[in-house]
């Protein structure tokens, strides 16, 4: 970005994949996809609300997000639950 502040809607590339969604002041926020290798690994809400966490396969991590970090969901492992709870700080209490 090279020191630009993005505010809007935009695409950003890197060397595994792009993003594609809202920015605030330079940062993934509100709404946006992010793709890895060709995969789905992101979506929906970057900030604040509801988002989803894939690896190239499965979901891994569906919930409520809090100033960019986890606050509460449910992390999977194999399609199956394996955490269902709190975050503060974006680790489980």
């Amino acid at each position: 970005m090279n020191g630009q502040r993005w505010n809007g809607k935009g695409k950003e590339y890197n060397e595994y994949g792009y993003f594609e969604g809202e920015y605030l002041n330079g940062q993934k926020n509100g709404k946006g996809k992010e793709y890895g290798n060709g995969k789905l690994i992101y979506k929906d809400s970057y900030s604040n609300g509801i988002g989803k966490v894939y690896n190239t396969i499965e979901l891994i991590f569906e919930g409520e997000y809090l100033n960019g970090q986890r606050r509460k969901g449910k992390e999977y492992h194999n399609n199956k639950i394996v955490f269902e709870g709190e975050y503060l700080n974006g680790q489980r209490i």
